[in-house]
């Protein structure tokens, strides 16, 4: 799931991999799409689950955006929330179980990788959905955004290596940051943190910023997406483009078919979060 192999963009754009389902409580249901796009190779990668833990019905979405080949993408995928909701502290102090398997789950990749000679790296885009709690977390450019009351906020931020906080704590490691098409951390890499890029490894650090939200009756929905769509795509523009689209797995395809038809040159995957409580939906979740 979330591979698909090389094939030309056309062919790509008009077959993009998708899917949805419906949490068991119908609190929230789900949808994905992902596609190459333009891209002849695939190195994005995503994760839609539900898992019970202690009792309770927790989802666990991701997005990541694999570089420099897609092992690290593909890791993170296959170990990420496995790892999360083994931790003996995932529901009594989800933040710090968080940031916790994280760290974990790059440091084992990167143990796996010894024989490697290439550097994959990858971006993770999260979201965790516990009870009355949104968590989400991310590493790296691919970005997450909800719809509250209508209006689009940006629940994660994108780590580039010329914010301002981010160039110094690069540099105050020892590292720097140079234009080379775009700023890039030691003039090679785009994102300023990210899994796996071992020789990068202590100024591209896999911890993640957190953003806690309240589920409550104005949370709508949850888009996370690779930069494939925010490299075209405003924020603002993905909210109102999907707010009439009940259906998640409708709404992931038409911001891909969006991104692509606006000449994203990157893979474009979305997964949309839909919060089913108190908005009425009845249609989805007679489904």
């Amino acid at each position: 799931m979330g591979y698909m192999n090389s094939m030309s963009g056309h062919l790509a754009d008009s077959s993009p991999v998708s899917g949805g389902g419906l949490s068991q409580n119908r609190k929230f249901s789900y949808g994905y799409a992902s596609s190459p796009g333009k891209r002849s190779s695939m190195e994005d990668f995503y994760e839609t689950r539900i898992d019970g833990v202690d009792g309770e019905i927790v989802g666990l979405f991701g997005v990541f955006d694999g570089h420099g080949g897609a092992r690290a993408a593909e890791y993170v995928k296959e170990h990420l929330f496995s790892n999360l909701i083994r931790h003996p502290k995932f529901i009594s102090d989800t933040k710090s179980a968080i940031a916790d398997t994280y760290r974990h789950t790059d440091s084992e990749f990167l143990k796996s990788e010894i024989s490697q000679n290439r550097d994959a790296g990858s971006t993770a885009s999260t979201a965790i959905l516990v009870g009355d709690r949104l968590l989400v977390a991310n590493v790296g450019d691919s970005r997450a955004v909800i719809s509250r009351g209508g209006k689009a906020f940006a629940v994660s931020k994108d780590h580039k290596p010329d914010q301002t906080d981010e160039r110094r704590r690069i540099e105050d490691a020892g590292g720097f940051v140079m234009w080379a098409g775009t700023w890039r951390v030691g003039g090679v890499l785009a994102v300023s943190r990210a899994f796996g890029d071992r020789l990068l490894k202590q100024f591209v650090v896999a911890d993640p910023e957190i953003q806690e939200e309240v589920v409550d009756h104005s949370l709508e929905f949850l888009i996370l997406a690779s930069d494939g769509l925010w490299d075209v795509v405003t924020n603002e523009e993905a909210v109102a483009m999907i707010q009439s689209i009940e259906d998640p797995e409708q709404a992931a395809k038409r911001l891909l078919h969006e991104a692509y038809q606006r000449g994203s040159a990157d893979n474009i995957t979305c997964v949309v979060v839909r919060f089913l409580v108190g908005h009425g939906n009845t249609t989805t979740e007679q489904k």
